[in-house]
Order: C-alpha cells, then structure tokens, then sequence
C-alpha cells in the first residue's frame, strides 16, 4: 500500500487519518458522556471534561490536515459506480462530518472563551477567541450540544452507508478505507 491515494484507493495516510479520527471522536463522546457518572465539581468529572476539551481540539487539528489531504489527492472511483441520487447523498454526509469535525471542536473553544474559562490543549493554554460573556457561552452552548447529539446519527448514517455498500449494493466503497493488501481491497470477491 502506498501513502497516496490512488484512483484505485486510498492511500496509508488517508486511511490512517480515517480510523485514528474515529477513535478520536469516540473518545471525545466518551469522556463527556462518561462525566455525568462522576459528582458535578469533582476532580474526575473535571478531568472528564478536560480531556473532552483536548480530545476535541485533537479533532479540528486532525479534521484540518485530513481536508488538505482530501483535497490534494484523488478520490478513488467506486466499482460498480453508485447511482447519482446515493453519491450526492454522500457528498451532503461528509460536509456534514466536516461540518461536526471543524465546527464543534471551534464551538467548544468559542464556549470556553465566552465563559472566561481557560482553553487547555495538553500543557498548553490556547488564547480566548472571544471577551467573556456568560449569556453568549450559553447559546454556543446550546449550538454545541444540539449539534454534537445530530452529530451520533450522522456518524451512525455514515457506518450504515459503508455496510449497505459492502454487503447489499456490493461495491468497492468500503474496501477503498480498510487498510488491507491484496486484491479483495479494491475489487469485489
């Protein structure tokens, strides 16, 4: 496998991307998720929302390297081509992942700032985007929550489309992200 993407599959780079970008956002969802099992003010439930800050901001970095690359290298074609309705579909599901994984770590790094609470990024304090304004970091608040919660049906939407194109539509969709070697990784058995 090469780094770059071909016109045949992705390369090591943009599937290394893919898989560690999901494990990043399980972990964020995770941490803010598994908070609420700890006493609000406690050093756990604190630390819980500490690294689901700094797991978040990880994303927006990831999220911004792996636009570069996307958009620096080709897209390889799917085999059989998927009818026009299911591709643009797909194109509106990934802005919306771009969207969640740009947009949500920049909200919660707006909300931080707004509530004049400092921005941690492991070791580093990152600077206020925004003067403190207690009634502004709870609308962005509100922004981020409702969104982070569409957030898990379009991740969920996400992993159903590559299963319906894997098992029912029988095309090379997922193939192209699984960093495996061989001639199952581009074609169809």
């Amino acid at each position: 496998m090469t780094w770059k993407n071909t016109t045949d599959r992705y390369g090591a780079l943009t599937i290394g991307l893919h898989w560690l970008m999901l494990l990043l956002l399980a972990a964020v969802y995770a941490a803010i998720e598994l908070r609420g099992i700890f006493p609000k003010g406690s050093a756990e439930n604190d630390a819980m929302k500490t690294w689901h800050f700094m797991l978040g901001l990880s994303v927006l970095v990831l999220a911004v390297l792996r636009l570069c690359v996307r958009l620096s290298a080709p897209t390889p074609r799917i085999v059989p081509t998927p009818p026009l309705w299911q591709t643009r579909l797909a194109g509106l599901v990934h802005i919306a992942l771009y969207v969640l994984m740009i947009g949500l770590p920049l909200a919660g790094w707006l909300m931080l700032s707004a509530s004049g609470k400092p921005v941690p990024f492991f070791g580093l304090q990152l600077p206020m985007l925004l003067d403190a304004n207690k009634e502004l970091a709870g609308q962005i608040k509100e922004v981020h929550e409702t969104v982070a919660t569409a957030g898990y049906f379009i991740i969920g939407l996400h992993a159903l489309a590559a299963l319906f194109h894997h098992y029912i539509a029988r095309d090379n969709t997922l193939l192209r992200m699984l960093p495996s070697h061989g001639k199952g990784a581009t074609t169809m058995r």
